[in-house]
């Protein structure tokens, strides 16, 4: 019984997060990351406004650039469509 009532409520959780839509989740305003792999452990760092910025951060000290995977505009930042 148990476990029948625990496993609804981690499904009703994972339903709910499933459901919420990006512009949702709190602004993150920073585009880009810079990952560092080798001796700093993976280590990343997303604070980023434009490639030019991350890519000096790397150009001496190794890594590599890429996308915010959590890189999230201003909500005023997305348009809605309109049915004509």
């Amino acid at each position: 019984m148990r476990f029948t009532v625990f496993g609804a409520i981690v499904l009703s959780t994972l339903f709910v997060l499933g459901t919420v839509r990006a512009y949702d989740l709190p602004y993150d305003p920073y585009p880009w990351c810079a990952n560092y792999g080798g001796d700093a452990s993976g280590a990343s760092n997303c604070g980023f406004l434009t490639l030019d910025q991350c890519r000096a951060t790397v150009s001496g000290i190794g890594g590599f650039c890429e996308h915010n995977q959590f890189y999230n505009p201003r909500s005023g930042a997305r348009q809605r469509r309109t049915a004509h």
